[in-house]
C-alpha cells in the first residue's frame, strides 16, 4: 500500500508579494497569489472562490494569447512549488536543510534536505538524486506535481516509506546552482553543475557520515551522476552501496568512460526501469552491451517512471538489503 501523502492547505488573502521576471512581467510569489491551492489528494486546483478551498479546475497553463508570457508565468509557478515542496520536506517527513557548501550562507548556497538521524552514523542510509532541469530537492518531476498531483511528481512517498524501513535520508539538490546576489547571476561554490554538487554531497555528507549500507535512488540524470560517483568513489560504493534503483536513466559506460571493474559493480547492485509499453517489471534487451539491467517501469511517459515503479524499486531494495545477511561482500 503506498503511503498516503497528506496535503495541508491555507487559503487567506492574496498575498501581494510578486516576483519580476526579465521581462517585466510581475508574478505572485505563493499559491495563493496564483490561485491555486492543493486539495486532500495533493492536486493542484483552482481556489473556489465561494468557499475559498480548492475547487475541481486543474492548472490552466493558456491564460493569455502571448505563449512566452504563458511559459514565463509557469516557470514562476515552478518556483513557488519548489518552495511549496521544501516546507513539506520539512513538516510532512521532518528533514531539515543543510547547505552546500557546508560553512556558506543561505543567501550563497545551495541547499540539500536531510534526516536528522543522519549524525548518529545509520546503518541504513537512502540518496535520492533527481534528474536535471528545473526540478529540486523533493521532486521528480515538477510537471506531474503541477498538472497530477504531489504525490506522481515529488520524493515525498518515497521518503515516507524509506522512513518507515528504518533509513536515514539525503536529499541532493543538483540543479541548485545559481542564486541572484544583487541582481547578478552568481554560480554557487561546489555546486555550479549537478556533477560538482553530487560530489560535494558524498565527500562531505555521506562519507563523513560513514553509515554502513547505502540505498540510491536516482531519476533521469539522476543516474548519470550516480554512475559518475561510483566511478569515482567504487570503494565507498563496493563496500556499502548496496541498491541502486534506477528510474528511466540516461547513463552511458561509454561516454562516462566507466572502468569494467565499475561497470561489473554496477551491473550487480543496479536495475533501471525504463519507459516502456509492457507491463511492469518485465525485462528488456539492453540498450548497449554490458549495461545496466533494464525492466519496464510500466509506463511510456519519462516522467511517470519514478511513480509507476515505486513499488517494484523498494521492493528491489528490500531485497538486496536481505540479501546482506550473513555475508561480507555487497
Amino acid at each position: 500500500m503506498v503511503t498516503s501523502l497528506k496535503v495541508v492547505f491555507c487559503i487567506g488573502a492574496i498575498s501581494l508579494l510578486v516576483m519580476t521576471s526579465e521581462e517585466g512581467w510581475n508574478f505572485p510569489s505563493t499559491l495563493e497569489g496564483f490561485g491555486y491551492a492543493f486539495n486532500k489528494d495533493g492536486q493542484l486546483r483552482k481556489v473556489d472562490p465561494d468557499t475559498g478551498k480548492p475547487g475541481y479546475e486543474s492548472f490552466e497553463f493558456n491564460v493569455s494569447e502571448n505563449q512566452e508570457y504563458n511559459q514565463k508565468r509557469y516557470e514562476a509557478l515552478g518556483d513557488v512549488i519548489t518552495e511549496y515542496v521544501y516546507h513539506l520536506l520539512e513538516t510532512e517527513v521532518g528533514l531539515h536543510r543543510e547547505m552546500v557548501p557546508q560553512q556558506g550562507s543561505a543567501q550563497e548556497s545551495a541547499v540539500i534536505f536531510v534526516s536528522s538521524d543522519i549524525l548518529s552514523r545509520p546503518d541504513h542510509l537512502l540518496v535520492l538524486i533527481p534528474g536535471s532541469g528545473a526540478v529540486r530537492s523533493g521532486q521528480w518531476a515538477r510537471s506531474l506535481i503541477i498538472n497530477d498531483s504531489l504525490q506522481s511528481g515529488s520524493q515525498i512517498p518515497f521518503i515516507k516509506r524509506a522512513r518507515e524501513l528504518g533509513y536515514a535520508v539525503i536529499v541532493m539538490n543538483p540543479n541548485d546552482n545559481v542564486k541572484v546576489i544583487d541582481g547578478k547571476k552568481i554560480k554557487i561554490k561546489n555546486s555550479r553543475n549537478g556533477m560538482e554538487h553530487a560530489d560535494y554531497v558524498w565527500k562531505h555528507y555521506v562519507k563523513e557520515i560513514n553509515p554502513k549500507h547505502i540505498a540510491i535512488i536516482a531519476h533521469s540524470y539522476g543516474g548519470f551522476l550516480a554512475v559518475d560517483l561510483a566511478t569515482k568513489y567504487l570503494s565507498d560504493f563496493s563496500s556499502s552501496v548496496f541498491a541502486i534503483a534506477l528510474t528511466d536513466s540516461v547513463h552511458d559506460f561509454w561516454a562516462q568512460k566507466v572502468p569494467s571493474k565499475v561497470a561489473e559493480y554496477l551491473k550487480k547492485v543496479s536495475r533501471n526501469w525504463a519507459s516502456h509499453d509492457t507491463s511492469l517489471d518485465t525485462r528488456l534487451s539492453h540498450n548497449k552491451e554490458g549495461d545496466i539491467p533494464r525492466v519496464s517501469a510500466g509506463h511510456t511517459k519519462h516522467e511517470m517512471t519514478s511513480w509507476s515503479s515505486f513499488e517494484s524499486v523498494f521492493s528491489f531494495i528490500q531485497e538486496r538489503r536481505n540479501a546482506l545477511v550473513g555475508k561480507d561482500e555487497l
